[in-house]
């Protein structure tokens, strides 16, 4: 592995076409032109508000979705639609809706036991069971919930079955798309610390996509912030929290809570005016200029590029 990157993601674009009348399409601007890399057993937490594009980019990455444009590497290789499925094995997602992900006809066993059939991987039916107890004791579900259905368990306990099966084919990248916001807040605890105890003992890196910002630091090594279909700020996960430099990233984290009354009065709450323009029409220049304190003629004019700020912290902001 010669870069010492496990992902790279270079210039993502994903344009989906919109019938805006007879025989007329505009192009939805979905993702346009994300680059970041993330190294081998390292999570990136992608957050931003809903409709910003974040599971796009994860769907793109495994060539759910074919790019508009851009290039992802793993391991050094360029992913395309001729070699996907030879990387399949390798890059696995857990989705958000543990409720819909899972097949309502098939026992837990068949379907943690669906990858390994469809890339053939035991020998025999003792030993693709023997694997599959082992999944399930990995992501702590009991032998004996092995026959039963995936309505038959709780919200928490599905999305464990959905972590047994994409862990199943022993990837080295995990997209977990908002893998725990359908879940009670106790039971979120219990799978992020699961997907951390997974992460020391596999070495598996994530793209941990969500829009809780207390849960994206806490397991964490890198945060992005996305805006409209753009990265507009990404570096350490501390260092992004305790000092944000775009205006965006800034708003976001004056929301969120803060479990000490006396630090939560000081805290000062940063509210955006206007309204997250339509990705079908976006303004021109930086996208965030409409709802932008610090905005200027310059803002109209140029897209802002992420520059580095110093130590790794990049930043698209012309003012800051």
């Amino acid at each position: 592995m010669s870069s010492g990157y496990l992902i790279e993601v270079e210039d993502l674009k994903q344009y989906f076409p919109v019938k805006t009348g007879f025989f007329r399409t505009t192009p939805l601007k979905a993702v346009d032109g994300v680059t970041f890399k993330i190294k081998p057993g390292e999570t990136l937490g992608l957050v931003g508000e809903s409709g910003c594009g974040k599971t796009t980019v994860g769907r793109s990455i495994l060539r759910l979705y074919e790019p508009t444009a851009g290039t992802v590497k793993f391991n050094g290789e360029e992913i395309t639609e001729k070699n996907i499925a030879v990387h399949r094995k390798d890059m696995q997602m857990v989705f958000q809706d543990p409720y819909s992900s899972l097949n309502p006809r098939m026992t837990v066993e068949d379907i943690i036991g669906e990858p390994l059939d469809v890339h053939k991987l035991y020998a025999n039916k003792k030993e693709r069971r023997e694997k599959i107890l082992a999944l399930m004791e990995l992501v702590g579900l009991n032998a004996e919930h092995a026959t039963r259905y995936a309505h038959e368990f709780s919200g928490g306990q599905r999305q464990r079955i959905g972590i047994a099966r994409a862990l199943a084919v022993d990837p080295k990248f995990i997209v977990c798309d908002e893998a725990v916001s359908a879940l009670d807040v106790s039971i979120q605890a219990q799978v992020i610390n699961m997907f951390e105890d997974l992460q020391q003992k596999l070495g598996v890196a994530y793209l941990f996509i969500a829009h809780d910002l207390l849960v994206v630091r806490h397991i964490s090594n890198r945060i992005a912030v996305m805006y409209l279909g753009k990265v507009v700020e990404i570096g350490d996960a501390d260092e992004v929290y305790e000092h944000p430099i775009h205006p965006y990233t800034e708003s976001l984290l004056s929301a969120v809570p803060i479990p000490d009354p006396i630090t939560a009065r000081q805290n000062r709450r940063i509210v955006l005016s206007g309204d997250v323009p339509s990705p079908m029409h976006m303004p021109t220049g930086c996208a965030f200029r409409t709802r932008c304190r610090f905005a200027t003629d310059k803002c109209a004019e140029e897209c802002p590029a992420l520059a580095d700020k110093g130590g790794g912290h990049f930043a698209a902001c012309h003012n800051r």
